[in-house]
């Protein structure tokens, strides 16, 4: 056990003791225990149900992970599940899970990796003290603000890499090929991001529900402030799949464009040098023809050569087909 504390009466009583003392402080019900585990074993896992009495689904759920974020409801307690999420210096999204059991005075974090970082939840209950006297609901609402916010940060992130993407939308030095990959990796995350992000907005409004009688009147703005940052993150990442739709759209777009120019330079180009090829192809004729075997045919033939030709450059220009 990396981390542990108990809270009595509103105030930080003592931290750091082993697992095996939690029965005994909780027997006290002035006292709320929290405790953490990183990586943990069936045996790891095996303890801590049998000093809280823990559901055997709720712990199967934990030790298989990649659930979704949700709640679920026990006779004896909940078990919360959530997601602390980053952009990689890859641009790639990882996400870090968390178990969360919440008893009536105990609540247990059990985390997958040493991503989800415990020593910032910490930092957030000591920032605000006063909100001890919540109990579980005070130790709950540090859990959930941290992973939030990283999830608040990560959209960001992806908010500036699609900017970015954006800018090079009408560079003509990227090619198709590079910008195709780049908006799937987007894409890639975003829906990541989206399977781990959108479905808070149900675990924090859940968890306001009175009659689970976790939220009470001192923490529940806190609370509410961690719902409005769900419903922010949602929309945001909501606004940059539509972003990213019309990137992809406005892509093809300015290639059928650029294709359609160059298809008119081309057909203008090969309008020009038709008419040389008409007028020698004319004069080339084995048959007696104005000119034949006579000097002036031929600057006559080279004058309408060169008229027609700067007759069809000019005209071809002033359309801006060239």
């Amino acid at each position: 056990m990396g981390h542990t504390r108990c809270y009595r009466d509103g105030k930080l009583h003592k931290e750091g003791f082993p697992v095996s003392e939690v029965s005994d402080l909780l027997a006290d019900p002035a006292n709320t225990v929290w405790f953490d585990v990183c990586r943990p074993n069936d045996k790891d896992l095996a303890t801590i149900a049998e000093e809280l009495g823990l559901h055997a689904l709720a712990v199967e759920d934990v030790l298989h992970p990649g659930q979704r974020p949700k709640v679920d409801h026990y006779p004896e307690h909940l078990l919360v599940i959530t997601y602390a999420v980053e952009m990689t210096d890859a641009n790639r999204l990882v996400g870090h899970e968390v178990g969360v059991f919440v008893t009536k005075n105990a609540l247990v974090t059990v985390r997958m990796d040493e991503g989800f970082d415990i020593t910032e939840v910490i930092r957030r209950w000591d920032e605000i003290p006063s909100l001890a006297a919540s109990g579980v609901g005070f130790l709950l609402h540090g859990v959930l603000d941290y992973a939030v916010d990283t999830q608040f940060e990560a959209v960001q992130k992806l908010d500036t890499e699609i900017d970015a993407l954006e800018d090079r939308l009408f560079d003509e030095v990227t090619s198709d090929a590079t910008m195709q990959r780049r908006v799937f990796e987007l894409r890639k995350s975003l829906v990541a991001f989206r399977r781990l992000a959108l479905p808070m907005r149900e675990v924090v409004n859940t968890l306001m529900r009175r009659d689970l009688k976790i939220v009470d009147d001192g923490v529940g703005p806190y609370f509410q402030d961690v719902y409005d940052h769900v419903l922010r993150v949602g929309e945001w990442a909501d606004s940059l799949r539509d972003l990213l739709a019309n990137i992809l759209e406005t892509r093809l777009v300015v290639r059928g464009n650029r294709l359609n120019v160059i298809m008119k330079k081309v057909t203008s180009w090969a309008a020009i040098i038709a008419v040389p090829t008409a007028v020698t192809g004319f004069y080339g004729q084995n048959l007696p023809y104005p000119g034949f075997s006579q000097s002036w045919g031929f600057w006559v033939s080279s004058a309408v050569i060169v008229v027609l030709s700067l007759t069809l450059y000019v005209t071809f220009k002033v359309k801006d087909w060239l």
